[in-house]
């Protein structure tokens, strides 16, 4: 297959997963203001399998990746494209871990990489799209070079930046999704505030106090 092809092919992945995360950020806008709706199941289902999807998006990008760099293309990448392979490529190993193990923890180590690389991304797409703004990068390796460009505006930093960003929300979904955590939530609403009078039986009502020296007769107030 050639290197024009499989661009073509992997640019249309990219904005089917943009779609995706899209469309999970809607249903999860959904469930929480109607947390009891059809599209709240499908995204507490979603969950189970959010980190599997996760990693599957993360692999593809590595490998996609490594084809244009060491692949038939042998595109040199430039310093932005390294800084984004150091956020991406361990996800390939984290989200498999994740998932073989069921940690719906992930997102705490996961979200802070995947931010720095989300916002190097965002600078560097905008960076190809105006390539006539000044850069940092070597000229020898230029950050504006366009060895990507699908359907006129999809280039290898669009495509890391959907990587990313669709990563990102299939771990919050899991978290956000994960039995423990909403059966902890309903603990914490169940259990009475401090001031909350506690309700009790009238059995367990405690005899209001008798004063003998009211109701006792005159003669017997002082042998009380």
């Amino acid at each position: 297959m050639s290197t024009p092809t499989l661009s073509h092919f992997f640019a249309i992945l990219s904005l089917l997963t943009w779609a995706g995360t899209i469309v999970t950020v809607v249903l999860a806008v959904i469930r929480h203001f109607a947390p009891e709706s059809g599209p709240a199941e499908f995204l507490d289902d979603l969950g189970g399998m959010a980190l599997w999807l996760g990693w599957l998006v993360a692999a593809v990008t590595m490998a996609g990746s490594l084809y244009y760099s060491i692949g038939p293309p042998q595109f040199v990448p430039c310093e932005l494209c390294w800084y984004q392979r150091i956020c991406l490529y361990p996800m390939a190993v984290i989200m498999l871990v994740a998932a073989l193990r069921r940690d719906r923890r992930v997102w705490t180590y996961v979200v802070p990489i995947l931010t720095v690389g989300a916002a190097i991304a965002v600078y560097h797409v905008q960076l190809q799209a105006y390539p006539k703004q000044q850069s940092f990068c070597p000229t020898l390796t230029p950050c504006t070079t366009r060895y990507v460009w699908e359907f006129g505006f999809v280039s290898l930093p669009f495509m890391s930046l959907a990587a990313s960003c669709f990563i990102l929300t299939m771990v919050l979904v899991s978290r956000a999704t994960d039995p423990e955590r909403v059966e902890d939530d309903d603990d914490l609403d169940d259990e009475p505030l401090d001031d909350e009078p506690v309700p009790t039986s009238p059995g367990d009502a405690p005899s209001p106090a008798v004063d003998a020296t009211v109701d006792a007769p005159p003669d017997q107030v002082g042998a009380v």
